[in-house]
């Protein structure tokens, strides 16, 4: 059965310039994702699928390869993970070896864990679905959500909910944007993630950061160093 972890990384990063390849605490960002891939054991090619030449070298430097690279149709700002992932599959399929699963693991994903990704190589053979990816609850229910008007006040989201004790309300998950196991036939066929045929990989918040912001660099630095000094990352 062929498992491939599939990289997207372009180089025109707009918020955080070069941030792929920008150094987080002592590596280049995308070293992070390529060392947990290759540390858990689960697949027999890490390819990074990327625009660059200076990603592409860096990639390969950090042990994983770019058997080709990406069109420049793909990687532009408008283009999502889905397609890049498709192509990437259906190239490897062609050019390479038949696909039989592909784990989509972002570049800026420093806090991923070997461990992770193979609870979720576990997660998608037991429950045969088509996808499993990283989730973490949201600290605060979402049911008692504010937002500002044009005016400047303020209203709910749900007013229904304004005097529900928070024990009362469910529990709310959101995409913690590390990876997503799927099989070659649901990228292929540009299968919904976030329905009924996927099974989530539950995170602790504390290991969970989007890394779009310079104040988002910052914060994920100082949780990182924190969390190495105690309990580590596998």
């Amino acid at each position: 059965m062929n498992r491939v972890a599939i990289i997207p990384a372009r180089g025109g990063s707009k918020r955080i310039p070069r941030k792929n390849v920008k150094e987080f605490c002592g590596k280049p960002m995308i070293a992070w994702s390529i060392e947990a891939a290759l540390a858990s054991g689960c697949f027999e090619k890490i390819i990074v699928s990327t625009d660059d030449s200076e990603i592409a070298e860096v990639a390969k430097n950090s042990g994983a390869a770019v058997p080709f690279m990406r069109p420049a149709a793909l990687s532009d700002d408008f283009t999502g993970t889905l397609p890049v992932l498709r192509h990437a599959v259906e190239w490897l399929s062609k050019y390479d070896a038949e696909v039989d699963f592909a784990c989509c693991l972002y570049a800026t994903a420093p806090f991923v864990s070997s461990a992770d990704l193979r609870k979720g190589w576990e997660l998608i053979r037991e429950h045969n679905c088509s996808f499993a990816f990283s989730v973490t609850s949201y600290a605060f229910p979402i049911q008692r959500a504010i937002r500002i008007t044009d005016s400047g006040r303020v209203n709910m989201f749900s007013p229904e909910h304004f005097s529900s004790r928070s024990q009362d309300l469910e529990e709310a998950w959101h995409d913690a944007g590390q990876f997503y196991w799927g099989s070659a036939q649901a990228w292929c066929e540009k299968s919904s993630i976030f329905d009924e045929n996927s099974v989530p990989v539950k995170l602790p918040r504390y290991r969970v950061q989007d890394i779009d912001t310079a104040e988002d660099w910052m914060r994920a630095e100082l949780m990182f160093h924190v969390m190495k000094a105690t309990d580590g990352l596998e």
